[in-house]
């Protein structure tokens, strides 16, 4: 079957809620229902930047889907997620790129067969718990896992889960407290300086983006204190320390800033203006959650837990380092 190398639609109105396998249909004209099948269960479809494995999806008005050249990677199973501390209370986890937190609202009604076919990380973690015990899962309803806060699907990192309403309550407190202890490494786009970048965040910026805002009263504070760590010739290693943990702000602030993450897609635009090009081939957006910090909610045990950059990041820093 020949495809475009790559094509991406944006979905229009006369072909809101119709399939995925329709919609594919129209935009390759000449392919079967079979072909189109199979395309998608390639890995080679994607919907709002997910991965969608299910050809029978119902398409919405400005959906995105794009036809990749080729096939994404398999999604993360339960062995590519490495538990690094666990009680009755809570689960540290070091989270493998590819893999959303939770599931979008919309997608909780799916039935379970195709949740399985891309599962999200608060639903491995039962069969991962229960692994790392040596333990059966329990038969009926499985024991919830409590999210208290995310990261993108393309970050790697540390994150905390509660396993209980009071570590969740607590946690969460922490969080909006901004006692919880984030630091990341990401690799960007040219130098710049260590500094303090304290915005304020709005979901439209203009352009159905998110981003800052200078209007009196309007959005909600973010800020992110930025330190560079290493020169990678045209790109640098940086240390970020979140003070707020608002929806893709360090991909915001550092784009804003002129030096957008590599890999970025979404905020490598400035507002009306031409995209800032990268030409550095990042794997994936380069952004890892490398420390992790928080009280623990029963003890009061201050926890810290550090991960180095997984191998796909520390593959990629190696080959800039030898091109600079």
């Amino acid at each position: 079957m020949q495809t475009p190398t790559t094509s991406t639609h944006h979905v229009p109105v006369d072909l809101a809620n119709q399939t995925l396998a329709a919609a594919l249909r129209h935009w390759l004209p000449g392919q079967s229902w079979s072909q189109v099948r199979q395309l998608v269960a390639s890995r080679r479809v994607s919907v709002n930047g997910n991965v969608c494995l299910d050809p029978a999806r119902r398409l919405k008005a400005e959906d995105v889907v794009k036809i990749a050249a080729h096939s994404a990677a398999r999604p993360p199973q339960t062995e590519d997620v490495k538990i690094r501390f666990l009680d009755g209370q809570v689960v540290v986890i070091e989270k493998p790129a590819g893999i959303t937190t939770v599931r979008h609202p919309e997608e909780d009604d799916w039935p379970d067969r195709r949740k399985q076919l891309q599962p999200t990380l608060d639903e491995l973690l039962p069969r991962v718990i229960a692994r790392y015990e040596r333990k059966p899962l329990p038969k009926g309803k499985v024991p919830r896992i409590r999210p208290v806060h995310r990261l993108d699907r393309d970050t790697s990192g540390l994150m905390v889960f509660a396993r209980t309403v009071e570590a969740e309550r607590h946690l969460g407190k922490q969080f909006k407290r901004h006692t919880i202890h984030r630091r990341y490494l990401a690799i960007i786009l040219g130098h710049l300086e260590a500094q303090t970048i304290d915005t304020h965040l709005v979901r439209d910026r203009g352009d159905k983006r998110r981003g800052s805002t200078t209007l009196p009263g309007v959005g909600k504070r973010a800020i992110t204190h930025v330190r560079p760590i290493e020169d990678l010739g045209r790109y640098s290693l940086v240390e970020c320390r979140l003070e707020t943990g608002r929806t893709h702000q360090i991909r915001i602030h550092l784009a804003e800033l002129g030096h957008p993450l590599c890999g970025e897609k979404v905020y490598n635009q400035p507002l009306f203006k031409p995209p800032i090009i990268d030409q550095s081939g990042a794997p994936r957006v380069a952004l890892h959650a490398a420390e992790l910090g928080f009280e623990h909610p029963i003890s009061g045990e201050e926890l810290r837990f550090e991960m180095k950059l997984p191998a796909d990041l520390q593959a990629f820093v190696t080959r800039l380092r030898q091109q600079r």
